[in-house]
C-alpha cells in the first residue's frame, strides 16, 4: 500500500519524533510511504480564528500538495477534524475545490484510525511495561471518533497496565487560541487535567493531538511531575523497538 505523510505544522516544528515514530510504525506494516514537499499549513489556526479568506488560500495550497496522493495519514486528529467538518463549507462556493476538497477527504485518515481501520492492525506486537492513562482530545474524539481505536490498538500492547482517566472526555484547555485569549479560563482548565492525570498513577499519559499533549505536558513539567506524555504513535513504536 502506498500512502503520503501529512505532517502538520506543530509536529513539524515541535515534535518531529511523533512523525518518525509514525512512520517506523507503518513502514513495519508494509506501507510505503512518501512526504509530499509541497505540503504547508492545513488553514485551521486562521480557520478557527475566523480568517475565513486567508484560510482558503491556505487550504487551496494544501490541497494542491496532495492531489496525487492515493492515501494521506496524519498523527493530528485535530486538524483532520477542521478538514472533514469545514472545507465542504470554505469551498461552498467553488465548485474546482469543493469537490477536490471532498475527493482529499475521503482519502484522508488519522494514524490510529488508518491501522486499524484500514489495514486491519490492532496488535503491531509491541511490549510496554508502564501504567498507561488515556487523554481523549476533543477534536478526535466529538468530530473523528478514533477513541474506539486507541483503545484497540493499547489492549493489544503487551505488559501495558492501563487506567481509565476520570473526566477522560473533558478539554484540556488548549483549544488553540482560546489558551491565549482567555489564559486564566485555560489554566484552570489544565490544572484540573493534570490532578486526574496525577490521580491515577500512571507512569505515561497517551493522546492522539499534539496541541493537547503540548499543553499537558507543558503542565506536567510546571509541577515538576515525572508522567510521560506521549502520543500513540511514539508509545507503539517503543513498544516494537524493545
Amino acid at each position: 500500500m502506498k500512502a503520503s505523510i501529512f505532517i502538520t505544522c506543530i509536529c513539524d516544528s515541535m515534535f518531529p519524533r511523533v512523525g518518525e515514530a509514525m512512520v517506523r510504525v507503518l513502514e513495519r506494516q508494509g506501507v510505503n510511504l512518501d512526504f509530499p514537499p509541497g505540503q504547508t499549513c492545513c488553514g485551521q489556526p486562521a480557520l478557527s480564528s475566523g480568517y475565513w479568506d486567508d484560510a482558503r488560500e491556505v487550504a487551496k495550497g494544501f490541497i494542491d500538495s496532495f492531489h496525487a496522493s492515493e492515501i494521506i495519514v496524519t498523527p493530528a486528529g485535530s486538524c483532520l477534524a477542521a478538514i472533514k467538518e469545514f472545507y465542504p463549507v470554505l469551498f461552498e462556493k467553488d465548485p474546482k475545490y469543493l469537490d477536490r476538497s471532498k475527493e482529499l477527504i475521503q482519502k484522508t485518515h488519522e494514524f490510529s484510525e488508518f491501522l486499524v481501520e484500514v489495514l486491519q492492525v490492532t496488535n503491531v506486537n509491541a511490549s510496554f511495561p508502564y501504567k498507561v492513562t488515556y487523554h481523549s482530545s476533543c477534536h478526535p474524539r466529538r468530530f473523528l471518533g478514533v477513541d474506539k481505536y486507541v483503545y484497540a490498538l493499547l489492549k493489544n500492547v503487551e505488559k501495558l497496565d492501563f487506567i481509565p482517566l476520570a473526566h477522560e472526555e473533558q478539554c484540556c484547555g488548549f483549544g488553540g487560541t482560546f489558551s491565549v485569549k482567555m489564559p486564566e479560563i485555560s489554566e484552570s482548565m489544565v490544572n484540573a487535567k493534570v490532578a486526574d492525570i496525577l490521580a491515577t498513577g500512571a507512569d505515561v499519559v497517551v493522546g492522539t493531538d499534539l496541541s493537547c499533549l503540548m499543553n499537558i505536558d507543558g503542565r506536567l513539567r510546571k509541577q515538576g511531575a515525572k508522567v510521560r506524555v506521549m502520543h500513540i504513535a511514539e508509545l507503539l513504536d517503543e513498544g516494537m523497538r524493545t
